[in-house]
């Protein structure tokens, strides 16, 4: 067959502006990492209290937001309900993840306000998800089901007895949590195991020679001093320096790499075992943390950061206040420094270079895109926020950051074609 010279130049012609296009556009697609990573950058998810949105009386959390300068928290605890099956302590019992229809408001309240949240698995006393989904990959699919209902971007992993003592139930969790590290690029996660006076004990350093099995490195590990002989904030930064040292012997980190993953998760007030943690003592740890560089500083709970009546509870413990003097959010603010310190408003969004399709006529229409600016995978876009994307206008149902607009996560409405 003879060859036409000039449809063959033609068609030449064609590839090449094709790919050029291609390219522009390509230009202004954040990978999936680059996207995901953009989201767990800021420090909101290592300054993030734990609070219990279905016990405990629990605040409003953009109420205490307002008030503290607060930018995330930690919902504890998803733990085992009948088998491999993920529920959400509450006054009530267990409610399972699955039919939930309380938290998704709080998180969608808490997005809208300028945060987020970190989900955490675990806590102290009752049936963990890692002693009974039987295998690494059977607790990973339901903590997926889990990250993909809330559109998770970070998660804490509360090792506690009695699944603290479980070398199964330990692999199961650490394993687990490799795998979503692995499916879910730049997703958060906090180790959060018990600590002692010499920094952990003995099912701590399993804990830690096992996740150097897995080859499994989280964005921090955190001790929680206190209910273990501790006084004051002195003994506290003790042990941090100690479980600092076993971080270096474990891992065969430098001193710098093992503080940029260390954290401590703290307790205000009143602790179980009648140690005393007061505003100064919290501001004393807190001056440890930033001046080493440390990766997190939190504490439990924010339901417990109100004064009680009397201040001093009669010298009990309660799970909805601290037992000691205190004006209400006092401890969360202390906390909020390691964040920023005050909320702020998003930053305003800069346009960028965009290649932008013309749009076709007559098409269904209905967004107007003068003056918007571009979606930017850096910038964290609030409820009510309109960007374009590839030749549509899209609004943000919620706190958002480097989720694509018509992506999985499913954060954006599609108003209409520019």
């Amino acid at each position: 067959m003879p060859v036409n010279i000039r449809s063959s130049r033609r068609v030449a012609v064609i590839a090449v502006l094709l790919l050029v296009i291609l390219t522009l556009i390509m230009a202004t697609q954040p990978s999936v990492t680059k996207a995901a990573v953009a989201a767990t950058t800021s420090n909101a998810y290592n300054a993030a209290p734990y609070v219990m949105p279905l016990a405990n009386t629990p605040p409003n959390l953009p109420t205490v937001m307002s008030a503290s300068g607060v930018k995330a928290f930690t919902l504890a605890f998803v733990v085992a309900n009948g088998g491999c099956t993920a529920a959400w302590e509450s006054d009530a019992g267990l409610d399972n993840v699955s039919t939930d229809t309380q938290v998704g408001p709080i998180i969608n309240a808490v997005r809208a306000a300028g945060g987020d949240v970190v989900v955490s698995f675990g806590g102290y006393g009752g049936t963990k998800l890692g002693e009974t989904c039987g295998t690494p990959q059977a607790t990973a699919a339901v903590e997926q089901a889990i990250i993909n209902k809330y559109a998770l971007h970070a998660l804490d992993f509360d090792l506690e007895e009695p699944e603290y003592e479980n070398a199964t139930a330990i692999n199961n969790e650490l394993g687990a949590a490799q795998i979503l590290q692995n499916n879910n690029p730049g997703l958060y996660e906090s180790i959060t195991i018990p600590g002692t006076t010499s920094g952990t004990g003995y099912f701590g350093q399993q804990l830690l020679n096992n996740a150097k099995a897995l080859g499994y490195t989280p964005n921090n590990y955190g001790i929680m001093p206190f209910d273990g002989g501790f006084n004051g904030a002195s003994s506290q930064t003790n042990a941090l320096q100690s479980f600092h040292t076993m971080l270096m012997n474990t891992f065969n980190w430098s001193s710098a790499t093992a503080y940029a993953h260390e954290g401590i998760s703290d307790m205000n007030g009143r602790t179980d075992s009648a140690e005393y943690f007061y505003q100064a003592d919290f501001q004393t740890v807190l001056n440890f943390v930033e001046s080493n560089q440390m990766a997190r500083f939190t504490y439990w709970s924010v339901n417990r950061d109100r004064q009680c009546n009397p201040p001093n509870n009669n010298g009990t413990l309660s799970g909805t206040c601290s037992s000691v003097p205190q004006n209400d959010w006092d401890f969360t603010k202390i906390v909020a420094q390691f964040s920023g310190g005050v909320v702020s408003p998003p930053p305003t969004p800069t346009p960028t270079q965009v290649f932008t399709p013309t749009p076709t006529q007559g098409g269904g229409g209905g967004g107007t895109c003068a003056g918007v600016a571009a979606w930017n995978s850096s910038i964290a876009y609030v409820g009510g926020n309109k960007v374009t994307y590839n030749g549509s206008l899209w609004q943000a149902k919620w706190w958002t950051e480097a989720d694509i607009p018509g992506g999985a996560a499913g954060v954006w409405t599609l108003i209409g074609s520019c």
